[in-house]
């Protein structure tokens, strides 16, 4: 029911049609505060019971205005359930939502001449433009962030740990950021494939060639495998949402995650590689959820530890960061 506000706001969903399985969305609003980014992302959304009537005070709006003024299309009254089941069976697909145009043949001809996901690059179109500042100045270590779609709670992590960031644009070079002299570098999440994403690729190589503490996200997993010669591959369906069960294999426990990826790091490049470790599994799948590079100070997870508005099992990984700077 909650953190409606905070997925149509993660640049890691940029032009995707979401599916809200809990039957009432709408019921809170939303907040200014709340987003993760400073536009809404997605291009369309799916419910069952959409409520124009919200629960909070005065600073709330309305989800049904809120909507509205990002000028996305919602449909409502939908069997989300049987809609997930359908796409659970057949795959992740294209789709389209249309209120003004009802000709079958018209709208699957759009639908055919809409792209699909592999291939697509699309870090680059929500990264910042240009470079800015997160934290207290005053903090002992400074992180250079690569913006592929950061969340802001990410940010906010850091801060939180006593780090003080520069976020960069998606293409800045790693000679470029280390004009700046920081202890440590970020990748982060975002959208689309990352097998196009050479220019990113090429940083993560030389960062990790100048033995810099590295941590990775979501896309910025599939970025530090592909700089280590790993491959990557398009999931069926994706790991959408919250109560993902992983495995951490170093200390045997397992969290709850948010997860909202498209893409995985191969299992099989995985296990034959002498350099790179898995060190956490989706216990749904067994598929790879975390990376550290054998010789090398980096490591990087598949889902979301800043996971907002919850849950908080994988905080920690935020303070291994920090401990591997120390």
């Amino acid at each position: 029911m909650t953190g409606y506000q905070e997925i149509y706001t993660d640049p890691s969903y940029f032009g995707q049609i979401v599916i809200n399985t809990n039957v009432h969305i709408g019921n809170y609003g939303t907040l200014a505060q709340e987003n993760e980014s400073n536009n809404v992302q997605i291009k369309g959304m799916i419910c069952q019971a959409f409520s124009e009537v919200f629960s909070r005070g005065n600073d709330a709006i309305s989800l049904q205005k809120y909507l509205e003024n990002a000028n996305i299309t919602a449909i409502t009254d939908i069997d989300t359930r049987a809609l997930v089941q359908h796409i659970r069976k057949n795959g992740a697909m294209n789709a389209v939502i249309s209120s003004e145009i009802h000709e079958i043949d018209f709208l699957k001809n759009h639908l055919e001449n809409t792209p699909n996901m592999a291939g697509l690059e699309l870090a680059s179109h929500v990264s910042t433009q240009e470079p800015y500042y997160w934290g207290n100045s005053e903090s002992k270590y400074k992180v250079a962030v690569l913006d592929f779609g950061i969340k802001k709670n990410i940010l906010r992590n850091f801060e939180k740990n006593n780090l003080f960031c520069k976020v960069f644009p998606a293409k800045t070079t790693f000679q470029e950021m280390e004009l700046w002299q920081p202890n440590a570098y970020f990748l982060s999440n975002g959208p689309g494939d990352p097998a196009p994403m050479q220019y990113a690729i090429d940083t993560a190589k030389a960062i990790l060639n100048a033995n810099k503490p590295l941590f990775g996200i979501c896309l910025g997993q599939q970025l530090l495998a592909l700089a280590v010669g790993l491959s990557t591959y398009k999931l069926h369906h994706g790991h959408r949402g919250l109560n993902h069960p992983v495995k951490n294999l170093e200390t045997g426990k397992c969290e709850m995650t948010s997860q909202n990826h498209g893409f995985g790091v191969s299992e099989f490049d995985v296990a034959k590689s002498k350099h790179v470790k898995t060190t956490h599994i989706n216990l749904n799948d067994n598929s790879i959820e975390g990376l550290r590079v054998m010789d090398k100070p980096a490591f990087s997870v598949q889902y979301h530890p800043e996971a907002s508005p919850g849950t908080h099992d994988s905080e920690y990984l935020f303070k291994k960061f920090v401990e591997m700077m120390n």
